[in-house]
């Protein structure tokens, strides 16, 4: 039994080589910033400004990204929406508070549309998500951004994207349904 526990160990590290390789070549990026939602219940993603919640609005990510343009995130956002605020073309009557924590795989496709243009990074994402307003949902998520780095060694940049999130169970969750969020924020290299 040793042996085939050892044959296996062989087989895993001989087959995954590569990748045990390469694991250090992956970079790491945190982002931390502003976020707005826009919830009115009309599934557009623009609005008369006043739609926006943008009361508490944090937004922190952490990024690895791996070669060939993919990468995962894993986010979480904060923000609040006050008594009186137009919530899903309602009028609030308690202060309410947003909380969400997403999961994207992200595809960087700049290269194919401007390869020489190093300080700009062009996204899609598609994921998943967790989020609370007045109660709790699972999100499917898809959106984008674009990334502009500050700087030649590309350490530090800045994001903008918009991630429609799409509730599973939209019908019954009262507030906890379709929004847009949108988020602007500086990223860092680790």
């Amino acid at each position: 039994m040793k042996n085939i526990f050892l044959a296996l160990v062989f087989l895993l590290v001989s087959l995954n080589s590569e990748t045990f390789a390469q694991r250090y070549d992956k970079e790491w990026f945190a982002s931390i910033g502003l976020n707005a939602i826009n919830t009115q219940g009309t599934r557009s993603p623009v609005g008369e400004i006043g739609d926006w919640a943008i009361n508490v609005p944090i937004s922190a990510a952490i990024e690895l990204s791996w070669t060939s343009g993919l990468s995962i995130e894993q986010a979480f956002t904060i923000n609040a929406f006050n008594e009186g605020d137009r919530l899903d073309e309602g009028v609030l009557t308690e202060d309410l508070t947003y909380v969400s924590f997403d999961t994207h795989a992200k595809y960087y496709f700049r290269k194919h549309i401007f390869p020489d243009w190093d300080w700009l990074e062009l996204y899609g994402n598609a994921g998943v998500g967790f989020f609370t307003i007045d109660e709790t949902n699972i999100s499917a998520n898809i959106g984008g951004g674009a990334q502009v780095w500050l700087n030649r060694r590309q350490t530090i940049g800045v994001r903008l994207q918009t991630i429609a999130k799409f509730a599973l169970d939209a019908e019954e969750s009262g507030f906890d349904n379709n929004h847009y969020q949108t988020h602007l924020q500086l990223v860092f290299a680790l």
